[in-house]
């Protein structure tokens, strides 16, 4: 089993627009992307733990219903 790895939010972005989201979006705390009528909050921090990413994976594929495929379980490289 591969051990997932921190990743850049430029990466994590620039994955979720392949996937057809659109922006990201100045908001009062964050900025978002947006899916349809769905909003998802990008937190502020230039690199995401681990944990960090396996929560944010979990809302985009409750927003796509759809199981997102990871390479060798790393989520953004």
């Amino acid at each position: 089993m591969s051990r997932w790895t921190p990743c850049k939010q430029r990466d994590f972005v620039l994955r979720l627009r392949q996937l057809g989201f659109d922006g990201p979006f100045s908001g009062t705390r964050h900025r978002f992307l947006v899916y349809k009528q769905h909003r998802l909050a990008i937190p502020s921090n230039h690199e995401y733990s681990v944990p960090q990413l396996r929560l944010m994976i979990k809302e985009v594929e409750g927003i796509l219903a759809m199981k997102l495929r990871l390479m060798n379980g790393v989520a953004c490289n």
